[in-house]
């Protein structure tokens, strides 16, 4: 799992793609010269493309792709997932994960504090640093607890919660040599476990 220092001194330059949040975060980062970010309300499918419009970057000149896999927006974190598939069938480059709740308990590097993202169900996803993510329901959650800005939920909130900035510009600047990104050959939403289905057998409906 290489850090985005080693990442960028291996291709030169990276282009991030985040929309766990309700704000779209695109990113343009290069070996020699000063990152450029952009943000955005807008819904991602909209939102990751006018970003890359406005950094004004060549699609073309991009040498690999980072890309947030979750926890968060899975509608804006597949819209992001597609794009990618869709750029790298056409010319393959090298694209790299990372997870949002983990980009926070790196860069903020508090091991007695909790990062905390709605899992549906009355379950939350549960980060501490150098520790693996977990799913665990909201009375097994123990303060201080921080959730990132801009991270929607459902659930009722854990008491005592806190907000965070989930702004990637200081956050990869803090974790910049932090070994937080893995290759990734199909870009797609971060899921605990692969969903389940019921088998649906149909049947002639008899009166009783």
């Amino acid at each position: 799992m290489p850090s985005l220092r080693q990442l960028l001194d291996r291709h030169g330059s990276a282009l991030v793609l985040d929309a766990a949040a309700t704000s779209v975060q695109v990113g343009w980062l290069r070996r020699d010269a000063a990152p450029a970010w952009t943000a955005s309300e807008d819904e991602a499918g909209i939102a990751l493309f006018t970003g890359i419009e406005q950094l004004g970057v060549d699609l073309n000149a991009i040498e690999a792709f980072i890309f947030c896999e979750g926890p968060g927006s899975l509608l804006g974190i597949r819209t992001a997932a597609t794009a990618l598939r869709t750029w790298t069938t056409l010319r393959p480059r090298a694209v790299y994960t990372y997870q949002s709740l983990d980009l926070v308990a790196q860069a903020l590097n508090r091991p007695e504090v909790t990062i905390i993202a709605d899992a549906r169900r009355q379950l939350w996803h549960a980060q501490v640093v150098g520790q693996p993510l977990r799913r665990v329901p909201k009375d097994e959650l123990t303060a201080p607890l921080l959730m990132p800005a801009g991270f929607r939920h459902w659930s009722e909130l854990p008491p005592e919660v806190e907000t965070t900035p989930y702004d990637l510009a200081a956050l990869f600047a803090s974790a910049v040599e932090v070994d937080l990104l893995r290759p990734c050959d199909e870009p797609d939403a971060f899921l605990h476990s692969d969903p389940e289905y019921k088998t649906w057998t149909p049947q002639v409906h008899r009166a009783p």
